[in-house]
């Protein structure tokens, strides 16, 4: 095989890996980013149910005071009616004692309504604070094994690109430039396999007969006649 084609075969296969390896550079710190965009809203659900407790709480010494108005209201009330000294006066204010009899069992209501959400939230709590310890450490576990694979992965892609450096010396500045083109342009595949189908492993178009006699006898560099992509025959 022609040595500059040798050439741009190794720089496409270094390509591919080095191609392969940003894509899992970039996509590793999107991983941990999850991870910590995850415990963040465990930790806010569990913010979320202390401003519930701390609101219930706020709701529930509202309440209690009403309950203490209540009370008052009802014992002034019921004081009065040995005050009264006619029918119209009293049954006056046996309505207002019944209103108030209402408004304190209403009360009572809303405080036993409170307690017993506190006693809910108490439990949600708990539960919540568990799952996000158990998050907390699942995720600092996980975030570990990806930082240390993604530093496997950079330090690996620092490798290639250093080989594939090394390589690339061989090539012709102005064939690398050709290469570096079409690389760009095609997708990352810049050299295309061709094989008994007699199409280019880029493009998929058919190569001329005349073209894979040429290529079978890989005297020189040849390029596909529709993508541009340098080719070689393949067995």
């Amino acid at each position: 095989m022609d040595a500059q084609l040798q050439t741009l075969i190794d720089l496409q296969g270094f390509d591919a890996r080095i191609a392969g390896l940003e894509a899992e550079a970039a996509r590793l710190p999107r991983q941990i980013e999850t991870l910590q965009a995850a415990l963040a809203d465990a930790k806010k659900m569990v913010e979320t149910i202390k401003t519930k407790v701390d609101t219930t709480r706020k709701d529930l010494r509202v309440k209690e005071k009403d309950l203490e108005v209540a009370n008052v209201k009802r014992q002034k009330l019921e004081a009065k009616l040995y005050e009264v000294k006619t029918n119209k006066e009293y049954s006056a204010v046996l309505l207002e004692i019944e209103e108030a009899k209402q408004e304190k069992a209403k009360t009572e209501e809303d405080i036993l309504g409170l307690m017993e959400m506190q006693e809910r939230l108490a439990v949600d709590i708990k539960d919540a604070e568990q799952r996000f310890k158990t998050r907390e450490e699942q995720a600092r576990q996980d975030e570990a094994v990806i930082r240390k694979k993604l530093a496997a992965v950079e330090q690996e892609l620092t490798t290639v690109r250093g080989q594939r450096a090394t390589r690339a010396k061989d090539v012709p500045p102005g064939l690398l430039a050709s290469y570096d083109r079409i690389l760009k342009a095609r997708g990352g595949v810049a050299v295309a396999a061709v094989s008994a189908a007699a199409v280019c492993g880029g493009c998929r178009v058919s190569i001329r007969p005349q073209a894979i006699q040429e290529l079978r006898a890989a005297t020189g560099l040849m390029v596909c006649e529709s993508c541009g992509r340098y080719l070689y025959w393949q067995e």
